[in-house]
């Protein structure tokens, strides 16, 4: 049977100590980061809302393209019906006939004149959204490009300080099981109550 070393409570005390150097020193490095991350998180949300909305506002100029189209097919169909009607219009036998082909046609014109008002109105909205949609892609390039930079920052402060953080996080770890489970638990709770 191999001994186990009674831990003295001295060993238990300089244990604590060297583990409130230990995360003393990773609590440094990491404030080198400071707000950083949190920058980062932020930036990557606006990113995220300004794609969203350049989306929506695309959806929204497809609609009214289509919308545009379904007119266009309107207006043919109503010079198709316009059509179809003058020719019927010369074979009626009746003047009552006559009038209710010709209440068509003017129906039909009717039509014609508010689909091409309705295009009108689409067109103008559509270069409206088109603009809309010029800025938020410019302001989703500004957000990336301060995105790309602040990571970049972030990357470089994280991998001087990574190799050592590791090694303190192990001699951490080490310190933490030399300490009974509830005395760390008290030195916890103090450490969190005290940032």
């Amino acid at each position: 049977m191999a001994k186990t070393k009674k831990i003295t409570p001295e060993d238990t005390l300089r244990a604590l100590y060297d583990l409130q150097i230990i995360d003393s020193k990773i609590d440094k490095m990491r404030e080198v980061r400071g707000e950083l991350p949190i920058e980062v998180q932020d930036l990557e949300d606006d990113l995220a809302g300004l794609t969203g909305r350049v989306e929506k506002i695309q959806t929204e100029i497809d609609e009214y393209e289509n919308s545009i189209l379904d007119k266009k097919n309107t207006i043919v169909e109503a010079k198709e019906s316009i059509k179809k009607y003058g020719e019927q219009q010369k074979k009626v036998r009746n003047n009552r006939e006559f009038d209710s082909l010709n209440k068509e046609v003017e129906y039909q014109e009717l039509e014609m004149q508010l689909a091409e008002k309705r295009i009108k109105e689409f067109g103008f909205k559509i270069e409206s959204k088109k603009e809309k949609l010029s800025e938020a892609e410019d302001n989703r390039k500004q957000q990336k490009k301060a995105l790309d930079l602040k990571k970049k920052e972030l990357k470089e402060i994280v991998s001087e300080t990574e190799r050592e953080e590791e090694i303190l996080l192990k001699e951490s770890a080490k310190a933490s099981n030399i300490v009974e489970e509830r005395l760390l638990r008290a030195y916890n709770r103090i450490r969190t109550a005290s940032k």
